[in-house]
């Protein structure tokens, strides 16, 4: 188990999807690159929110659709 993190850089706080490590988050976290690309939104799995205190406060979504919907209004 991890998290997809999504933070505008400069931004207070992210958004955060629970997955699982695999050929799936690859493809998908690829998919949001292509969309959003590197200038502004940084994308990262993490292993758990609160050793990483730094992407605070998070904001869970419950689904993919949710979290692409997120970071492209980011």
């Amino acid at each position: 188990m991890c998290y997809l993190v999504a933070k505008k850089f400069n931004d207070v706080g992210c958004m955060a999807l629970q997955m699982t490590h695999g050929q799936h988050l690859a493809e998908f976290k690829e998919k949001l690159v292509q969309m959003v690309g590197y200038d502004t939104i940084q994308l990262v799995t993490i292993s758990r929110p609160s050793a990483y205190g730094e992407y605070e406060p998070y904001c869970f979504v419950e689904t993919e659709q949710e979290f692409e919907e997120a970071v492209m209004n980011m």
